[in-house]
């Protein structure tokens, strides 16, 4: 987080500390806020689980709950202080979302929130059923809060506690967006391939965000059972899960600001609703989720985005200051020119009794550019997802720098050093042109979500940054580096896209209609570009359809016809070859 961003949270925490102590405040707001503070803790975990990384949950109040049981147990059947027990409520709240989540996070579509409604279910009713916890009358005589010998007991004492703990928060998940690792979680939702590509452990960043949202709720939980000094299974059930998501997307499901001002809308709404309707209906029910339910509906079709942009105005893209040159990132090292680098043998790739890739065969050697043409439908992306990785072969062999990666993940095989664009421009739209970029470089880094959180990464990053703002510059985009991706022309998404490529600092670049709407100059531009990567010893695969680009660039050209491999050789030679001809203008050249 900037350094402005730090100096704002530290004078709201003096605000905080010094507010309830004004007399501005009756105790029933002091209450109330209370309990917007912990519901800020669980929103603020879903914003970063659901709003930024796309993982949506229902379930977020049984980790609530496990936070609140595991401190009950230990300060009332064991006699531990409260505060001892806070690192052990936090364990056991991480040690389960652990378990659950490695089964929970690899479901994609409808089956995630339905499994995340699963085991949301399963520990409430656990919760209800072991005696030792109390069973469904829960436990009571849980003891307060103590500094020193002066127990936190008053409403007003604990409003400092809570909405420090808020600040903290607020504080290290901005910390953990503003790095490599938050890039990650933000390309989760609408870049995975993309992320894949560039070495992004998509399994295992889904489990960290959901361990980290799940220790969120669990420190709410602890919060909870030493405010209201009892606990019960009903706070902990779907209706509270339903709730704390309700919260996250009324207040802004990617703003983490959000998720305190849908805490406070939802909750306020609760308690006017609880008086309202029964009186209303003319009998006492838990009518207010009839209402919530109405009001998720109305927010997801008239403000998908919540309420922060509609009071504060859409997102800004923060410019990131840059320092005084640091030490560069270490560089790989480029295979002698000439040396095989990638051998493709014989692949096949079919769908059903569909073949789309049918043994082909070619070979790109360092220091050159080799161009993979055809007509549309020949094969040519399917042969690229399956050098790639993005693709299983049905059979054949891919040796890449001495080693088959067949069957590798798409990590693997870009921490060798092979890069790629892709077919459709594959962005982050609501990140900046900057950090789309860096995300290249993610296998050039190794701080983790812990050094991000304690904001420890701040040289690691400064010095991916500086390698993305140089790799922009390359493509010529340095002007664009602090605007928002999805502003940008489809031209010069392509060139982002190259120089992401090229942040991973990739001996093989495969490109796959990179001139594909650009102007005539930024054709030139990438031409020269690509000549130079070819001087570095970086060699290029290359998909084109403009032939004059792919012509005047190419040392060897490969030909692809139904997924069949029809010419290979100089560009002069494969221009003059009448196969090529027959498969590009449909036998008319004879």
């Amino acid at each position: 987080m900037p350094a402005r961003s730090t100096w704002i949270a530290a004078v709201l925490a003096l605000v905080i500390v010094a507010l309830p102590f004004t007399g501005l405040m009756p105790p029933y707001c002091v209450t109330l806020f209370n309990y917007i503070g912990i519901s800020s803790l669980v929103a603020i975990g879903l914003v970063l689980l659901t709003g930024v990384g796309g993982m949506t949950s229902f379930g977020q109040a049984a980790f609530v709950g496990l936070g609140a049981y595991t401190t009950s147990v230990l300060t009332v059947h064991y006699g531990m202080n409260p505060w001892l027990a806070l690192p052990l409520a936090l364990s056991v709240t991480a040690l389960g979302a652990l378990l659950i989540g490695a089964l929970t996070v690899r479901l994609s579509g409808h089956y995630l929130p339905l499994g995340t409604l699963a085991w949301g279910v399963a520990l409430f009713y656990l919760f209800g059923n072991l005696s030792w916890l109390g069973a469904h009358d829960g436990m009571s005589g849980i003891p307060p809060l103590h500094l020193g010998n002066h127990a936190l007991i008053e409403g007003r004492q604990y409003f400092v506690v809570v909405w420090l703990a808020v600040v903290l928060a607020v504080v290290a998940v901005q910390n953990l967006l503003g790095g490599r690792t938050g890039r990650a979680v933000r390309a989760l939702r609408r870049s995975t391939a993309a992320a894949e590509a560039f070495g992004v452990n998509i399994a295992a960043t889904k489990l960290k965000v959901f361990v980290f949202a799940a220790v969120l709720a669990g420190l709410a939980g602890w919060l909870y059972a030493h405010f209201q000094r009892s606990v019960a299974p009903g706070p902990f059930g779907v209706n509270a899960g339903i709730e704390y998501l309700l919260m996250a997307v009324v207040g802004g499901a990617g703003r983490v600001y959000g998720a305190i001002l849908g805490a406070t809308a939802i909750t306020f709404l609760r308690d006017q609703l609880q008086n309202i309707l029964p009186a209303l209906v003319g009998a006492p029910g838990n009518y207010e989720i009839v209402v919530f339910g109405a009001v998720l509906v109305f927010t997801l079709q008239a403000a998908p985005s919540g309420l922060w942009p509609i009071l504060f105005g859409p997102p800004r893209v923060a410019r990131i200051a840059r320092r005084r040159r640091s030490a560069s990132l270490l560089r790989r090292g480029v295979p002698e020119r000439g040396a095989p680098l990638l051998d493709v043998e014989s692949v096949c790739k079919s769908y059903g009794g569909l073949v789309a890739v049918n043994k082909v065969g070619f070979d790109v050697r360092a220091g050159e550019i080799v161009g993979l043409i055809g007509p549309n439908g020949a094969g040519k992306s399917t042969t690229f997802n399956l050098i790639c990785g993005a693709l299983a072969l049905n059979s054949g062999a891919i040796r890449f720098r001495d080693a088959s990666i067949a069957g590798a993940t798409p990590q693997q095989i870009a921490a060798r050093g092979l890069g790629r664009t892709f077919q459709h421009a594959n962005i982050v739209a609501d990140m900046s042109v900057l950090e789309n970029v860096a995300l290249g470089a993610h296998l050039r880094g190794e701080a983790g979500l812990l050094r991000a959180v304690l904001r420890l990464d701040r040289a690691e990053e400064a010095q991916l940054l500086d390698e993305a703002a140089r790799q922009l510059q390359r493509v010529g985009l340095d002007e664009h580096a602090h605007k928002l991706a999805g502003s940008l022309a489809l031209g010069q998404l392509r060139l982002v896209e190259v120089a992401r490529a090229l942040c991973l600092d990739p001996v093989l670049v495969l490109m796959d209609e990179p001139a594909a709407g650009l102007r005539f100059g930024e054709k030139k531009a990438l031409a020269r570009l690509l000549r130079e990567l070819r001087s570095d010893g970086v060699s290029v695969l290359l998909i084109e359809h403009d032939m004059d680009f792919v012509m005047s660039l190419a040392d060897r050209l490969v030909v692809l016809d139904f997924g069949t491999k029809i010419c290979e050789g100089a560009p002069a030679s494969v221009r003059c070859d009448p196969k090529v001809r027959d498969a590009y203008l449909g036998g008319a050249a004879s």
